[in-house]
């Protein structure tokens, strides 16, 4: 084989990597990869924990409700393309996907405008109580694959 034969080949080689790598890092995911739980809190945690730490721990963890919930039918956890569910990856399907992900960021933004007004006024026992549903609800996502 040439030099010459062996740079063309090569250079082909480079640009069919380049252009797939590029696909496969433009791919939306359909839950985030940043919708994650690193902690989970029992009662003693929240009541030492301040009211400013509370309402944030709140707000992600609604975040991660509103991002995960609608999609269980799909995925559970994050990363999941619609090229792993063998979805076809056309341009309608992209674009539903797209604007659903628009949806749900703008819904989630809204609601945590409306929670930066309303919720400081909130009871701290009640939003320790809706913490711990929420986690518990999250936790049952660990289970959900069971129920096939």
């Amino acid at each position: 084989m040439t030099t010459n034969l062996k740079l063309k080949l090569t250079t082909l080689l480079l640009i069919i990597t380049t252009t797939l790598i590029a696909q496969k890092k433009n791919e939306q995911y359909i839950i985030s990869e940043d919708i994650s739980i690193t902690k989970y809190h029992d009662l003693e945690q929240l009541e030492e924990m301040p009211k400013g730490k509370l309402l944030e721990l709140y707000n992600r963890r609604i975040e991660i409700i509103i991002k995960i919930l609608p999609n269980i039918a799909f995925a559970t956890k994050p990363g999941v393309t619609m090229t792993t569910l063998g979805i076809p990856d056309t341009k309608g399907n992209r674009k539903a996907l797209q604007d659903n992900i628009e949806a749900t960021t703008t819904y989630f933004d809204n609601t945590v405008e409306f929670q930066k007004i309303i919720l400081p006024y909130s009871d701290r026992s009640s939003l320790i109580r809706a913490i711990l549903f929420y986690e518990d609800t999250l936790k049952a996502l660990h289970t959900y694959d069971q129920f096939d």
